[in-house]
């Protein structure tokens, strides 16, 4: 029977069956992901953030909407992570806020429409440079398809088919909105991660409730970034993901407006957001230390998060598809291991016969795990480490302690460092 309401405990089966049916989904959103950045990480990041919304709904016992709304908005705020995850917070702090407005304890189909408008109108106030082709697109288009369509849409479910056949038919044109999207074959992924959502959804109203599925075993993990990889190496013109949460010293004083011009200066990507007395920001900067020194003018600092995207892209760009399961090696009686930084020169060892390279330099030294990794997979008798590096010589001596294995001319390994370095 279709529903004419969305009760508080229709709507938390909803969003529980969305955030669930993303985490399932979130590899194949991470493998799309070219903007702002191709780091691989924007299914991630949802999904993340829309668990840390869930946790504290499935925390509560309340059936009212509100109290629901109320605590999954604020849920996700505190959870969001990266430019995806803000702005995906931000449409369901739209939703608490039309929500709250309500008298009864249930949602109408028209109110349940209003709510998707105002997900979309608060998504975009919260970005500082609104851009078309992303995730604002396919939520804006799919709530002005209801409006448009509202005199035939009796029920819930029906709202909900029109809004995702028009995510659909949003998404598959992002790529003529945005040219990177094109360049790199694929569309948004923060918008398919946002069809995951309202598909599961439509799951929960159809009476499907959704399980986690189960980690992929290490050997089936399949590292294929189809969006990075069209694209190549890129440059990157602000380095660190930086995020933050301040709790205020003064929830009455607009710290959002005052502080976007500065933040702006400083990197591009933001997203500022004021909700009471916490100020949640996004930004890429190559100045994290300035942003959250700035920051604390105003309150002090609750969460951190500051990632290298340059290092996220490398790490990409270095991924070998692994889409059978690992067979197990035959042991080799030579293996040969070297350290380098950069896809140029990986590349130019592996033509020059090194079975395997690690990433590393003179400030970015691989750790002893890694080198015990590397030797696990190569599966050979005697192995020549070649560190390139002074301050990695330690490093692959340790390696060779904690092996208790012989690795066939260390020393050698030090005196072609001292010989190339002259």
């Amino acid at each position: 029977m279709a529903n004419k309401k969305v009760s508080g405990t229709l709507f938390k089966k909803m969003i529980t069956n969305g955030a669930v049916n993303l985490k399932n989904n979130h590899k194949e959103i991470d493998h799309l992901n070219v903007f702002p950045v191709p780091d691989g990480d924007t299914g991630t990041n949802m999904q993340m953030t829309m668990m840390a919304g869930v946790k504290e709904v499935k925390n509560t016992q309340t059936e009212s909407i509100q109290d629901i709304s109320k605590i999954l908005s604020r849920g996700l705020l505190m959870g969001a992570r990266g430019n995806s995850g803000v702005i995906l917070s931000q449409f369901f702090r739209g939703l608490y806020n039309e929500i709250a407005k309500i008298d009864s304890d249930s949602m109408s189909v028209d109110e349940f429409i209003q709510a998707l408008v105002g997900g979309y109108q608060m998504s975009y106030r919260a970005v500082m440079d609104p851009v078309e082709g992303t995730i604002l697109t396919v939520v804006r288009e799919s709530a002005e398809k209801v409006l448009h369509e509202r005199k035939n849409l009796n029920s819930v479910e029906d709202v909900l088919r029109v809004y995702l056949n028009q995510a659909k038919e949003t998404l598959i044109k992002t790529p003529e909105l945005l040219p990177v999207l094109k360049e790199a074959g694929v569309v948004d992924s923060g918008g398919a991660g946002f069809i995951k959502i309202i598909e599961g959804w439509v799951m929960a109203l159809e009476g499907r409730e959704l399980t986690e599925d189960q980690p992929q075993p290490e050997e089936l993990v399949i590292h294929d970034h189809i969006g990075a990889h069209q694209l190549g190496d890129v440059d990157i013109k602000f380095g660190y993901c930086t995020e933050f949460i301040v709790k205020l010293f003064d929830s009455e004083r607009d710290i959002e407006l005052e502080i976007r011009e500065p933040l702006s200066q400083m990197g591009d990507s933001l997203v500022v957001v004021q909700d009471e007395d916490l100020l949640k920001v996004h930004v890429h900067t190559n100045q994290p230390g300035v942003a959250l020194t700035l920051a604390q003018k105003y309150g002090d600092l609750q969460t951190i998060k500051v990632d290298n995207m340059r290092n996220q892209h490398t790490s990409i760009m270095n991924d070998e598809v692994e889409a059978q399961p690992k067979k197990s090696k035959e042991v080799s009686k030579y293996a040969i291991l070297a350290v380098a930084s950069g896809k140029g020169i990986r590349d130019a060892f592996l033509e020059l016969g090194v079975d395997k390279v690690i990433e590393g330099g003179q400030t970015m030294n691989p750790s002893a795990e890694d080198f015990v990794n590397a030797i696990d997979e190569l599966n050979a008798e005697n192995i020549l480490i070649l560190p390139n590096n002074s301050n990695i010589i330690l490093t692959a001596e340790q390696t060779k302690k904690l092996l208790k294995m012989t690795l066939l001319a260390l020393q050698q390994t030090k005196l072609k460092y001292q010989l190339t370095t002259k």
